[in-house]
């Protein structure tokens, strides 16, 4: 819990790593994530550090693995499930790695090149084929055929004799010649029409569409092809026409010149066919071999070849002592860990045979460390909450503890339902049950990832909105009566105040509390279920939320300022109690806990009997202000006096405020009252020369207020701003005065969220359920069913989905805005250790793995 409230203590540490060890040290930190390496060369050119080459290698073997990896996924082969974490391999055996995969990248293209060229000679004998087959229609009689060009008045035997072939024309001394291939369906209008204009009616093109789709060979796509035949008479108009058969990609195919050779072609290509397709098998069966032979070992070169890289880049950021035989390494590290570090560096040097062995020494820095806070699978949603809004400084109290309960809390008081609580804390139940299901956690799908890592979240929330819907006794717009009600409708007519009369002849009856035996006490939990009744429900339920809201507001936020006491006690900032905190306080309480006072005030003394001359508090919170009380019932005697008292402290405050801290630090750097070494602080322990840098480093701010709690360790102690310090005061004093107002008038969206959520919850259930269930024919059932239905996916899609999202936001926005800028800077930088664990890998960004 310490570490959770207020992150763990830093050091600054230098690694004293010895050249044959320093790669297996470093292993055995990647594996245990402990510590931050800091760059000892940041003046160095990425290119011009020394392991550049083994990082070029590793690159080179990552570019090998993701062509594989991608070759996998073609052939929808599944990697090997199971948690696979091998160890990052020794350097010399990265040469007999980076052989493995180039003599599989070699033998993989290989096959694959000739898998490709198989399949595009087989499209090519296929289309051949279809060409022949088609293309035999062209030649049969004129009668038989649709004209499609107008005959040559050369040849006026052609409309005789059809059956004349292309030997026969040469005989006659024809220059007649034959084009014929396949086009893309649609390029054949467009192909038409630049043979029409080019050739000016010098061809005939007679085409016809195959009936099945044909692989595109470089797409890999089904495509529609077109069989086409030109007939063209002279040299030149044949040029013409390849030329325009080459710029639209056209498949020329040799035309034979008589049926017997077409024949002979037909038959040959059939063979072949078979041939091909044999082969291809055989070539398909040996690729997916090789493909599965690769999947056993291609995620554990890929998790190796990580850690080699991670290994040379921290290498990089180290520096050579003065002998170039030790490497030397900065590292921010957790003071308990250093125990763990030690080992680590121990195991490292064992494991090389170093025969001097790395060690650590700490070392003192002015620098800021950065913030380190330990979470678990539970808290780590709740501080990913807190992160968002920024990173805490140093040491700072951390609102992740109090977020755990008052975020959940908050956001039930918006979403109040018990069905609706039900639903969701059993589907973020389901979620915890299988969290270790690989499927659930290694999706691509960033929606659900943000459900599953907000798992726990979901389920505080769906637990409290369980509390909170028994508190307002409200379960899918309907109340339950569990402990049975305080009110007695009997007593009315007992005590004569109803007759028979009255009931027939009115729509709406009151109960009055005032009459013995109507009002038996307060339902044991949360509201009576006689209120789903009552026409003034809304009413009722309209004051006692505003009224809740504004004491959840106020206590939320006092609760923010006291723990601004923690960060001024434990950076030696005492002055900060008397000169920020009281003042900020005192100015809370003495309005908005004075306002809270009276509506406890009014809910106690005022009872059902004088509840009519009961005082408005309104009313009297603004008389307050404007110190008027003449004419308006008090609340209580002294009630004049006692309020001019708490406005009069709340104005001193505010000078206070303003001035106090300033003035006061101006007094102390002028001469001053300057204990110890630095402006009136005490330090918080002496036991090192490093944790008087940390104080010091804190205590470079302390004109500032609790919003900058760390600063650089290049300022120096003796330096002081007074219009600088007195400026950032004013602006944090009209910031805070400010915000005391807006932020209790923000707290009242508790009250509009909840009221806007059972209103919601109402009509859905009126407009819906409510037809379902009043049908009393012998079909009301069968129609349940379908309106059941509707009304279940409404529920999720809008109440659970919709209203959660905006009643998360809300409350998100009250923990950032109202309650974390109380105490909370969130300027820090957070600590990111070296770890295996956490490097992102690229094959996991574009979907390879």
């Amino acid at each position: 819990m310490g570490s959770l409230l207020r992150g763990e203590e830093m050091c600054l540490a230098q690694l004293f790593l010895q050249s044959g060890s320093a790669y297996d040290c470093i292993v055995e930190l990647g594996e245990l994530g402990l510590v931050e390496f800091r760059d000892l060369n940041p003046n160095v050119n990425a290119f011009q550090r020394k392991h550049v080459n083994e990082i070029k290698k590793c690159e080179e073997m990552e570019r090998i693995l993701g062509y594989l990896l991608r070759e996998v996924k073609k052939a929808d082969i599944s990697l090997p499930e199971g948690d696979v974490n091998p160890v990052a391999p020794l350097p010399k055996h990265v040469m007999a790695i980076m052989e493995q995969l180039q003599r599989l990248e070699v033998e993989l293209g290989e096959v694959t090149r000739n898998k490709e060229k198989l399949q595009r000679n087989l499209l090519e004998l296929t289309e051949y084929t279809h060409m022949l087959r088609i293309s035999r229609s062209f030649v049969q009689k004129t009668s038989e055929r649709e004209p499609l060009q107008v005959q040559y008045e050369e040849f006026p035997f052609l409309e005789k004799d059809t059956l004349m072939d292309y030997s026969s024309m040469q005989r006659l001394g024809a220059k007649l010649g034959f084009i014929s291939g396949l086009i893309k369906r649609t390029k054949i209008e467009a192909f038409e029409r630049m043979l029409w204009r080019v050739c000016k009616g010098y061809t005939i093109l007679s085409y016809a569409e195959v009936e099945e789709y044909l692989e595109d060979p470089d797409t890999g796509e089904p495509t529609r092809s077109v069989v086409f035949l030109i007939s063209y008479w002279g040299d030149q108009i044949g040029q013409k026409v390849k030329k325009i058969c080459d710029c639209y990609h056209c498949h020329l195919y040799p035309y034979p010149s008589t049926n017997e050779e077409r024949n002979d072609v037909v038959e040959g290509l059939r063979t072949r066919i078979q041939d091909l397709h044999t082969v291809l098998h055989r070539t398909e069966d040996y690729l997916k071999q090789v493909l599965m032979k690769a999947s056993e070992s291609v995620y554990t070169w890929v998790v190796q070849v990580k850690k080699m890289k991670a290994i040379y880049y921290i290498l990089n950021l180290c520096s050579f002592d003065v002998t170039n035989k030790c490497l030397i390494a900065e590292v921010w590290c957790p003071v308990n860990d250093i125990p763990t570090l030690r080992r680590a560096l121990e195991e490292g040097s064992r494991k090389s045979g170093a025969t001097v062995p790395s060690f650590v020494n700490r070392i003192p820095t002015n620098d800021t460390p950065p913030t380190q806070i330990r979470t678990n699978k539970f808290t780590s949603g709740f501080q990913n909450i807190v992160d968002a809004y920024g990173v805490g400084n140093y040491r700072e109290v951390n609102p992740a503890p109090f977020t755990i309960i008052t975020f959940p809390f908050l956001f039930a008081v918006m979403f109040g339902d018990l069905g609706h609580g039900v639903i969701m804390a059993l589907f973020a139940l389901w979620m915890v049950l299988y969290e270790n299901n690989r499927k659930l956690k290694n999706t691509r799908n960033e929606i659900w990832n943000t459900f599953f890592e907000g798992r726990y979240i979901i389920l505080m929330m769906g637990l409290f909105s369980i509390y909170t819907g028994l508190i307002y006794n409200d379960c899918f717009s309907k109340s339950l009566n569990i402990f049975g009600s305080g009110w007695n409708v009997t007593a009315m007519f007992r005590a004569q105040v109803w007759k028979n009369a009255d009931i027939s002849g009115n729509r709406f009856l009151t109960l009055d509390p005032n009459v013995t035996g109507v009002f038996n006490g307060p339902y044991p939990l949360g509201i009576d279920p006689i209120w789903n009744l009552a026409t003034n429900r809304l009413t009722f339920l309209n004051s006692y939320k505003m009224k809740m809201s504004v004491i959840l507001g106020v206590i939320h936020m006092s609760f923010g300022v006291i723990l601004s006491t923690y960060n001024h006690s434990h950076f030696r900032k005492k002055h900060n109690l008397y000169l920020v905190f009281l003042p900020e306080l005192l100015f809370l309480l003495c309005l908005f806990g004075y306002l809270v006072f009276m509506i406890f005030y009014k809910w106690l003394v005022f009872t059902a009997k004088d509840s009519r001359e009961a005082p408005s508090i309104l009313i009297h919170f603004i008389n307050m202000f404007l110190m008027q009380g003449d004419g308006v019932q008090p609340l209580y005697p002294g009630q004049i006096g006692l309020q001019v008292f708490l406005v009069v402290v709340a104005v001193l405050s505010v000078p206070v405020l303003l001035l106090g801290k300033p003035v006061y630090l101006y007094w102390l750097h002028n001469g001053g009252h300057r204990p110890g070494l630095y402006r009136g602080y005490e330090r918080v322990r002496r036991n090192s020369e490093e944790e008087l840098y940390l104080m010091r480093d804190h205590d470079m701010e302390e004109g500032s207020s609790h919003s900058d709690l760390s600063s650089s360790g290049d300022r120096q102690t003796d330096e002081f701003d007074f219009a600088d310090e007195f400026l950032h005061q004013a602006i944090h004093t009209i910031e805070y005065c400010l915000g005391c107002v807006s932020n209790t008038a923000s707290y009242l969206r508790l009250w509009a969220l909840s009221l806007a959520h059972a209103q919601l919850s109402e009509v859905l259930w009126t407009m819906v359920m409510r037809v379902g269930l009043r049908m009393d024919t012998s079909l009301g059932i069968l129609f349940l069913v379908p309106v059941f239905g509707l009304f279940a996916v409404l529920t999720v899609s809008i109440l659970l989905v919709m209203e959660g999202l905006s009643a998360f936001l809300h409350a998100l926005r009250l923990h950032w805005v109202e309650f974390q800028n109380k105490f909370y800077s969130g300027t820090g930088v957070k600590f990111c250790p070296f770890s295996f664990s956490l490097l992102p890998s690229s094959f996991e960004q574009y979907g390879l793995l």
